[in-house]
């Protein structure tokens, strides 16, 4: 009886080691809409652009979608990364220094931070009737500072037509971006150096200049009094060997002035 129990669990058990894995149905994605959008990868070399306002004054709110969208049918996909201004503020909401209304000066810093936006996109319309204006500003995000802006108005136009204008206008700002934008501090040092440079050296050409004066200021005035001094002694002490000499005094004196400062 222990026997056939031995056997019958060896069988059991050589069963169950060729048996096939059981397939396990592989995890659903996870769904959309979780409230944080995604970004791009680390891998993606993309340069990012945030929409950071859109502002309309005198049209429909509805000009903001559609601006919006008009630029990321235009934009070249395969440069740019456009986040649209939903995406922006649930990524800001995130951050505890955030103040909403920066759209310029170093508190952009912390939108590049959250979401690693290298610009940021500003754009303002005004309309009334057949007249439209439009200002687009591009702004770095790192300082804070304006790269470009094109603004332009139309005093006998359509709402459609201001808008295919700003559309191309936007993506021309954008495409004028330099690929490496300026090292703003860099060049500050060297402007800051360049000007210290220049002071030196007039400082310098000046020091020169008044060591010359001082040798010959010096010069002459030990000239004059050592000729005052002889004339004084030669000639029965004359008045006016007395007033060279002592004019040459004045003049080696200040000579010597002038060497020390």
């Amino acid at each position: 009886m222990t026997r056939a129990w031995i056997v019958l669990v060896m069988l059991l058990a050589a069963r169950v080691a060729n048996a096939e894995p059981e397939s396990r149905p592989m995890a659903a994605p996870p769904p959309d809409g979780t409230g944080v959008p995604s970004r791009p990868a680390p891998a993606d070399n993309r340069r990012i652009i945030a929409v950071l306002e859109v502002r309309v004054e005198g049209l429909p709110d509805d000009v903001k979608e559609g601006f919006q969208r008009n630029l990321e049918d235009q934009i070249d996909t395969k440069h740019y990364w456009l986040a649209g201004r939903a995406s922006m503020k649930q990524w800001m909401m995130r951050s505890t220094k955030w103040v909403e209304g920066c759209v310029v000066g170093a508190c952009l810093s912390e939108l590049k931070a959250q979401t690693g936006a290298e610009l940021a996109l500003d754009a303002v319309f005004t309309g009334s009737r057949t007249s439209f204006g439009y200002i687009l500003t591009v702004i770095r995000t790192d300082t804070g500072r304006v790269v470009q802006q094109n603004s332009n108005r139309c005093d006998v136009c359509t709402l459609s037509e201001v808008m295919n204008k700003v559309k191309l206008a936007a993506v021309e700002l954008l495409n004028d971006v330099p690929d490496k934008l300026p090292d703003e501090a860099a060049e500050q040092r060297a402007a800051t150096d360049a000007a210290v440079g220049k002071v030196k050296r007039e400082l310098a050409a000046h020091d020169r200049h008044a060591t010359r004066v001082g040798i010959v200021l010096t010069a002459a005035g030990v000239a004059a009094a050592i000729v005052g001094t002889v004339l004084y002694q030669s000639q029965n002490k004359p008045t006016y060997a007395v007033a060279t000499a002592v004019g040459g005094g004045a003049l080696a004196a200040g000579g010597v002035v002038v060497l020390t400062f």
